[in-house]
């Protein structure tokens, strides 16, 4: 699953899109699975025909292969990756798919680039050398990057709340480092700090006011994800080879986050320990001081390009009037390749979600009569970056996009191998009609729809099928819960976030359920039967925010509070 970038910048600098990365969880020791809740036996023939040949053990197979480390991560611009996108097409073909790709193949091409970080990079102060990926991280911007070296004495700032004062002396952060604490305060509320783009308008002020670099620490307080980010912004980033940088009517410093060991020492020659500025840093009365030391930063970039393969292929539909319109199900494949000489297999992140899918797709391959609309089978490249392959299959779609039905996506991080499938999260039920149907199928295997657990997180935005919401279709995510109540499910995930996410420990777990994915494979497909049987494709309701849109919608989509 995609980490999530949150804008920090308002304009006139256009929309800086950072950090807010997504935590998705990992697996503890668990204890041994229960059987399946029964099914209400509510199902027609046809799905239960359909259900019959979603095969359990081709979605262990099909997993177990993607993530198997011959396949080195499948990172997008990487030779795994390539490898990948030709065994998924591989099994495509023998499936049965026609292929809908480039040139009339399985594959379609998109171009990438690549920007890291060389060895010259650095962050030094005094004679401590800081360790880029584990001490500190370069928040990747979207403006052009540019090699900088930079010497200069450091300040803090605390919240930098004082420079919301008129009398306030903003200059005297020009040609300084400043330090600052990401907010917000402890006594401000998250929402009423977001609502007033606090972030924005403090960095604003910053650069404005010529600061040389920026420096964020995290807050300590739960929800502080502070290493997370470090960790990713250590990695290398990939990005659209066309993708056009924001512009910034001035120069745009460097901007990092540390850690909290070394903001700790960032302070070795303060009056005031870090321990006790930060307590400083939450009083009325703070005023910023200087550190007594100067940070010296080196940026050096290196860029390169290559491509990815998105895998499609479609069985066709058997109405002659309906087979023109298709549903789409779609999961990507991607995970983070090998960095800095580890494997990160993505078992969990997603070769499991894309499994599920592939078994769907093999299952409707074996039945027949064919459902009356066609179905697109789509295995997407560049997720983890920014919903790459889906946004640009979206926008190059190799069939009429407005006449894609829906979409049904999986995405997660395995909960559904957790244990028995409990519950069921359709992330964007309550945008369309594809809600009411989702919750009619779940009844048939004596499962509930449970509400957005972690509305905070914003998941809905954060995967690959926001990539057609943005084009006017109607679509959900998927997702298996092992758990009664949200609050289980969520202190579950969270356990397995702080061990797996995006690491290379997400690997095949002996003790995964794999029932529960067959359960949630089951119920996928039969959404899709019941998309392409039906007589009209599924509707934006008008209670939503998005129920005026058309498909094939190339207009900004509405913001949601």
């Amino acid at each position: 699953m995609k980490l999530h970038l949150k804008s920090m910048w308002q304009k006139p600098f256009t929309a800086l899109m950072m950090f807010a990365l997504m935590s998705v969880p990992a697996f503890a020791q668990m204890k041994p699975a229960k059987a399946v809740p029964s099914k209400i036996s509510t199902l027609s023939k046809a799905e239960t025909a359909l259900t019959n040949k979603i095969s359990l053990d081709s979605i262990k197979t099909f997993t177990k292969a993607l993530a198997a480390d011959e396949m080195e991560g499948r990172g997008t611009m990487q030779p795994g990756g390539d490898k990948a996108a030709k065994w998924i097409a591989t099994q495509f073909k023998s499936f049965g798919l026609k292929p809908l790709g480039d040139k009339g193949s399985y594959l379609q091409s998109i171009n990438f680039k690549e920007t890291t970080l060389t060895p010259e990079t650095s962050f030094q102060v005094g004679e401590e050398k800081f360790k880029m990926g584990k001490d500190y991280g370069f928040i990747p911007l979207p403006f052009p990057k540019e090699d900088k070296k930079i010497s200069a004495e450091m300040m803090f700032i605390g919240y930098g709340m004082e420079f919301f004062s008129k009398d306030s002396d903003m200059s005297k952060v020009r040609g300084k480092v400043v330090v600052m604490i990401d907010g917000p305060p402890a006594s401000i509320e998250k929402e009423k700090w977001e609502k007033a783009e606090a972030n924005s308008r403090i960095f604003e002020i910053l650069v404005i006011n010529g600061a040389k670099g920026i420096v964020l620490v995290g807050h300590g307080r739960k929800g502080d994800k502070t290493e997370d980010y470090i960790d990713y912004f250590g990695r290398r980033q990939i990005s659209l080879a066309d993708e056009k940088d924001a512009f910034a009517p001035i120069p745009i410093p460097p901007m990092m986050m540390i850690s909290k060991a070394t903001a700790t020492k960032l302070f070795a020659k303060s009056e005031v320990k870090f321990a006790d500025a930060t307590k400083q840093a939450e009083t009325d009365a703070f005023k910023s001081f200087n550190l007594n030391q100067s940070a010296n930063i080196v940026v050096k970039y290196a860029t390169k390009k290559g491509t990815s393969n998105n895998v499609v292929g479609y069985i066709e539909g058997s109405d002659p009037k309906l087979k023109s319109e298709a549903v789409i199900f779609t999961a990507h494949y991607d995970a983070y390749g090998i960095e800095n000489g580890k494997i990160y297999n993505g078992a969990a992140d997603n070769a499991l979600g894309t499994s599920e899918m592939m078994a769907v797709a093999e299952a409707f391959s074996k039945i027949e009569p064919k459902p009356r609309r066609s179905m697109i089978f789509l295995a997407v490249t560049g997720e983890e970056y920014g919903l790459y392959g889906s946004k640009y299959w979206a926008k190059n779609p190799t069939w009429n996009i407005e006449k894609i039905a829906a979409n049904l996506n999986l995405d997660g991080v395995g909960t559904e191998v957790f244990g028995p499938v409990k519950n069921i999260v359709g992330y964007g039920a309550e945008h369309s009609t594809l809600g009411n149907m989702l919750a009619e199928v779940t009844k048939s295997y004596g499962i509930k729809v449970m509400p957005d657990p972690r509305p905070e997180e914003n998941f809905f935005t954060r995967s690959d099928h926001y990539s057609f919401v943005e084009r006017g279709i109607p679509a959900l995510k998927l997702t298996g819960v092992n758990k009664e109540t949200a609050k289980e499910f969520n202190e579950t995930v969270e356990a397995w976030e702080k061990l797996h996410y995006h690491q290379p420990s997400d690997d095949v777990m002996r003790n995964w359920h794999w029932e529960g994915a067959k359960t949630v494979a089951d119920i996928m497909g039969i959404l899709g039967l019941r998309i392409a049987n039906q007589e009209k494709m599924p509707a934006w309701l008008a209670t939503s925010i998005y129920g005026k849109l058309k498909r094939g919608n190339t207009e900004p989509l509405p913001e949601s509070d």
